[in-house]
Formats: C-alpha cells, structure tokens, sequence
C-alpha cells in the first residue's frame, strides 16, 4: 500500500491519499492526523481540503486559508477557496472568450454558454486548482482532505467532464484562430505577434494536466483513496457504493478507517449496549470488505482538535 511505502526515504515521485466518508465521520481528523504522522516521519507533507465547509483549519486550530502555509515542521496546509480557484480559472480561460461577442453570428454561440459559467463551475475551478498540485512534484506525500462522499465522487468524476469541455474549447480556440487578420483585431489576447496562440496552448496545457492525473489517480503505487466510517448500518451502505464507483473509475483504494468506536464501560448501560451494537457492525464492515485492510479508533472523551489531539489518533492509527 501507498502509505506502507512512504517510509521509505529512497521513494522520490509524489504520493497521493485520500481520506473521504459521510459527513460526521472523522475524516478531516483522520486526514490531519495522517499528514501529521507523516511529516513527523520526516515526510514533506502537504494536506488540502477540498471540501466547500472547510474544517481543516479547525482541525489543527491554526489559520489557513486558499494558499500554501507552513503550519509544523515538514507540514504544509491549504483550504482550496473556490472564489480565488473561480477567479484565476476565468482569468486564464475567460478573456478570449468575452471578446467575442460581434461573433455570435459564426457560430460560436457555444463559446458563450461555457463563458457564462455553466452550473458546477466552481467545482470544475477547484479541480483546475486540484490539478496543479496533483501534478506537482514538491513535496513527498499530499494528503487531500475531501469532501463528503457524494460531492468527492462527483469531484473524482470532473476529469471526464473537463477534458470533454475542455475539448470543445479547444475546437472552438482553432477555429477562432483561423478567423481572418480583421477579426483577429477584435481578439488581441494569444495573439502574441509571431504567430502563437497562447490561449490554445493554455487549454491545451491544461488538458495535459487532466490526462496526467487521471493517470496518477489510477496508480497503485502513487494513489490510495481511503474511506472512514463510524459503525453504522447508514455508513456501511453509503461506503458499499463508494468502492463501486472507486472501482469503476479504478481508483485504488487503501484503508477503511473505522471511527468513534465507544470504549468498554461495563458501569455505563448505555455505553455497554452502545458498543455492543457497534462491535456487530464492525464485525459487519470487516465481513462485507474483507479484502479491505480495515483500521479502528477509538472515541476519546476530548475534542480532536490541535497537534496534541491530532497525535493521538495517529498513534492509534499507525503505531
């Protein structure tokens, strides 16, 4: 497995894990633990949140924001800002695009539809910011903290969606490229004057990016997509039909971290009956996923919050 081998100080290529699940599980815990383990390790580590409710930063109880941040030693963070994702997207793609309004009659009219922003755009301008980092190659291991289940599994899928979209631009790029020198005058951006066209380059870079991670998403030796549950029958359906979709997008998937397990009390009832019930669903989750190596932690009685907190469950985790 893809964390196993992060140990090794001689693996040079950028490692991916992702840690997902139903709202209220614990993930964003797991995700900042495991990145703190990591960097511990002696790991360059970065872990991003990509879910709009953004508790990464509550998690480390540490500021962060939309750009990179050293937070601890060998630890780096980041909330993605879908407003700043959405504002660098339309300016790398946008110009040309909202220039060409005496061109509605040539048949360009789909130009318009994708520049209006086209529902889930905001979406589409995280995963542009996604895909810098999936294909950057600065740190040792980055750890994505996701979104809920569904959004995540809408997320994972935007690779298809956008190298469609992103082809249509492109056609519709060249052939505004080969538009005539008058016209032209009317689309100054790309026109660099030696005859490039750095607006199609751009789009066409970017549609590089998307097959790269699409690749990079499907390697078992660099990406590993990690579900935490509590044990609940509601979890164990929801985390079913994610491995579907997983397997069908043949992302690898590494661990199901079981969350929130109640400690033995045999002099509280309800606390005996509770974990009664969870010990049968977690006999359940480890029956219905056996080729599934399955982690479990317990629930502390302090908020998981700061480096402390974090440290614990990571030992619980990994030690």
């Amino acid at each position: 497995m893809v964390l196993n081998g992060l140990i090794n100080k001689g693996e040079r290529d950028t490692r991916y894990l992702f840690f997902s699940g139903k709202g209220g599980c614990g993930k964003t815990s797991v995700a900042a633990a495991t990145a703190l383990w990591l960097a511990r390790k002696g790991r360059k580590t970065l872990v991003i949140s990509t879910d709009p409710a953004h508790s990464l930063a509550d998690s480390f109880d540490t500021r962060m924001g939309g750009r990179v941040r050293k937070i601890a030693r060998n630890l780096y963070a980041m909330e993605i800002d879908p407003k700043l994702s959405m504002r660098e997207y339309k300016e790398m793609l946008s110009p040309e695009l909202e220039k060409v309004s005496a061109l509605r009659g040539f048949g360009l009219d789909e130009a318009f539809d994708m520049a209006g922003m086209t529902p889930g755009i905001d979406e589409i301008a995280s995963f542009d910011t996604f895909l810098r980092y999936m294909n950057s190659m600065e740190y040792d291991v980055i750890v994505f903290d996701t979104a809920p289940t569904g959004h995540t599994l809408r997320f994972l899928s935007l690779p298809d969606v956008m190298d469609s979209w992103l082809g249509k631009l492109i056609k519709i790029r060249a052939r505004l490229s080969g538009i005539t020198s008058m016209v032209r005058k009317l689309l100054p951006v790309g026109d660099t004057g030696e005859g490039r066209d750095t607006a199609l380059e751009r789009l066409e870079e970017m549609k590089k990016r998307i097959g790269h991670a699409r690749e990079i998403l499907s390697d078992p030796e660099r990406t590993e997509y990690n579900i935490v549950m509590i044990p609940e029958a509601m979890c164990i359906y929801e985390s079913e039909r994610s491995l579907v979709f997983l397997k069908e997008c043949n992302i690898p998937i590494g661990r199901i971290i079981v969350n929130q397990i109640i400690p033995e009390n045999t002099r509280c009832r309800f606390c005996s009956r509770k974990r009664k019930i969870q010990l049968e669903r977690l006999s359940e989750i480890k029956r219905k996923f056996n080729s599934t190596k399955v982690l479990e932690v317990r629930l502390f009685e302090e908020e998981v919050r700061g480096k402390a907190m974090l440290g614990r469950v990571a030992k619980e985790l990994y030690s």
